[in-house]
């Protein structure tokens, strides 16, 4: 009997050795990732409220930061205030019979915030800074706003309800730091100690301060991870 239960005991460790081992790890992990609501490329997240961005950033223009006033000047983009959209729509008559519309008002009159859901979410342990992109990109750079947002949030004016169009993971970050980024609009000096990125020493790469007329992203881990 004691010989049986080692010879079973030794073909169960066997298997948890074996291939059928990852095929547990990819099932927690997507366990995980639905009990927690993570969401991925191409996920539809359902909003109190279809928002339709193609209206609003497409076909009218309006620039991103004029809802998400804070990506300018803090770590997150922010979410409109209700009152925000109540200025513009108290005014037009010809989409209040929207229900959309009718449900903003609802919540207006109710004095309760939209509570929309995150589509671009980090982990906790991800330290992101809308400002940093936004101010040298879309106001050092003088990028295009769809082409600076558009870069991670993908074509925003095409779409209703916002939909997560990259991965936004660690390989996908540090691909786009590893790239050449001019340091300023061509042809207009720019002061290097305004550009200068702090980089680890790598194998091939010693310990500099980047001051090139173009600069990679900064490399270490602590920029990210705080």
């Amino acid at each position: 009997m004691k010989t049986r239960n080692l010879r079973a005991r030794a073909n169960c460790d066997g298997a948890s050795r074996g291939p059928g081992r990852w095929v547990v790890r990819v099932l927690a992990a997507l366990a995980l990732s639905l009990a927690t609501g993570l969401s991925f490329a191409g996920d539809e997240v359902a909003q109190p409220i279809e928002f339709p961005h193609d209206i609003h950033a497409g076909k009218m223009g309006i620039n991103c930061m004029y809802c998400h006033t804070y990506a300018r000047r803090s770590r997150v983009s922010g979410i409109p205030p209700l009152r925000k959209c109540i200025g513009c729509h108290q005014s037009i008559e010809s989409v209040k019979d929207k229900p959309r519309i009718k449900k903003l008002f609802e919540y207006w009159e109710k004095k309760e915030a939209i509570p929309f859901k995150k589509v671009n979410d980090l982990p906790d342990f991800v330290r992101f800074s809308h400002e940093r992109h936004i101010q040298r990109f879309y106001f050092q750079l003088g990028r295009p706003v769809e082409e600076v947002c558009g870069y991670c949030h993908g074509n925003v004016r095409g779409m209703t309800v916002d939909v997560k169009v990259e991965p936004l993971t660690m390989g996908w970050c540090v691909a786009c730091h590893q790239k050449d980024h001019p340091n300023g609009k061509p042809g207009v000096v720019v002061d290097p100690a305004r550009v200068i990125y702090p980089r680890m020493e790598t194998a091939d790469r010693p310990a500099q301060l980047v001051i090139a007329d173009t600069s990679h992203g900064p490399n270490d881990c602590w920029q990210c991870h705080k």
